[in-house]
């Protein structure tokens, strides 16, 4: 069976942040570092060369292989902020009607930069996904 590509390492959170080219792109992206560190109460892990994620869970895939994976993280990308919503989105409309300028994947929320969104909306969401995923993990 694979292994995960994408894996916890000990690079520097702070390096990888300061790296970013962009001005806004770079504060937008520690603004949303330091909401995730106070909304986890946790450390930030650099996940592969671009993840910043935040504690860990064991996810279980249809397949029923188990791997762990961060509670939340998020990366800065070349067109926007991708943020990870491990629980996805079904239970986001009233939020996401509230958010802004976004888009969405399967478990990614896609934002060009912070002042499309509303912080607090964006806040609660990371709220609600840690909160679902140390629920589930504990069941």
């Amino acid at each position: 069976m694979a292994e995960l590509k994408t894996k916890p390492t000990d690079k520097s959170v702070e390096v990888y942040l300061s790296s970013i080219e962009s001005e806004t792109k770079r504060e937008d992206a520690f603004r949303i570092l330091n909401m995730m560190k106070d909304v986890t109460k946790g450390d930030p892990m650099m996940w592969g060369s671009s993840i910043i994620g935040f504690g860990t869970y064991k996810s279980k895939h249809a397949s029923g292989r188990e791997v762990e994976w961060m509670k939340i993280g998020f990366a800065s990308r070349k067109r926007n902020l991708t943020l990870y919503i491990m629980d996805g989105f079904d239970q986001y409309d009233s939020l996401l009607s509230k958010l802004g300028k976004y888009k969405t994947g399967k478990a990614c929320l896609y934002i060009n930069k912070l002042a499309d969104v509303d912080m607090d909306v964006l806040r609660e969401m990371i709220k609600r996904s840690v909160d679902h995923v140390t629920r589930s993990s504990l069941e």
